[in-house]
Formats: structure tokens, sequence, C-alpha cells
């Protein structure tokens, strides 16, 4: 493994243990060059559906991009990157267990507005007016009215 620190090659592993969640083992390295230590993880490699892009284009799915399309959405607004973390973790186990060899990003992006909707609404308004391209200001006011409706129809069951 190459040291992160200083490029060399050559490490002993000090401490191995299963992940949080079972599924990786996280191992404890101590470079035999420059002595620092540094963490590493070892997963088994799941072959992951290709995603079909509303082009018709299509690309691997990487779990990345839903996380930086959750980071932007939710920039400046008081949601963890834990709390980030688990949803793109739900997200890819959901994909991963339908066992499809290719999925639509609409139906990623879609589960990506679910979580929002419950999570932060200021988000999720950030996130649909990029996913749903609203072409107009009517269209925009139109979501935002469904979304206190939603709340309205929430209080008063409270």
């Amino acid at each position: 493994m190459k040291c992160p620190f200083c490029g060399h090659l050559e490490d002993k592993v000090i401490d191995s243990r299963l992940s949080k969640e079972g599924n990786a083992i996280r191992r404890r390295r101590e470079c035999l060059g420059c002595k620092r230590r540094f963490t590493t993880y070892e997963a088994i490699e799941d072959v992951m559906p290709v995603v079909i892009k509303k082009d018709g284009g299509r690309q691997p799915f990487n779990r990345q991009k839903i996380l930086q399309g959750l980071n932007k959405a939710c920039e400046k607004r008081p949601i963890s990157t834990a709390i980030l973390e688990e949803i793109v973790d739900d997200i890819e186990r959901k994909i991963h267990e339908s066992s499809e060899k290719e999925i639509p990003s609409s139906s990623i992006g879609e589960e990506v507005m679910r979580r929002l909707q419950n999570l932060d609404d200021v988000a999720y308004v950030r996130f649909a007016s990029v996913y749903r391209q609203f072409k107009d200001i009517n269209e925009f006011m139109k979501e935002l009215k469904d979304i206190l409706d939603e709340k309205r129809i929430k209080n008063k069951r409270s």
C-alpha cells in the first residue's frame, strides 16, 4: 500500500477490525518509511448497475455524484455530513439489492428528493430546482405551494 504521506510502498498492519456495518475491514497501517499511520478499508468489489441518463447516455454508478448533489443542496443548512453519507449509503444499498443491471437516473433523483423532502425543505427545493429544471417561476412557485400545503396538513394532524 502506497503511503499517502511520503509515497513509500511498504507498511505494516497494526490493527484490523470490521467496520460498523460489517461490510468492510478497517486496517490501521504504519509506513515503514516515514513511520506515520493511516487507515485503509478493504471491501468486496461490487458490480453496480449502469445509470441511464435522461439523454439516453450510460455511465457507471457513482456514489460521489449523489453526495455532491446532496452537499450542494444542503450547503449552509444544519445537516451533518454523517446524515448525508447515511442517505447515500441507503440509496446505494437499495440499488445494489435491486439486482438491476441498469437503473434510470430519474429513479435515483426521485429517491434523493424523497429523502431531502423529509429532511429539510430548503435543501429539497434547491435540489428539485436543479433536478426538475423548472422552466419558469410559476413551476417553482407551484412546488413551494405543494410543500406549504403538505406542511399545513401535517400541522393539522398534530
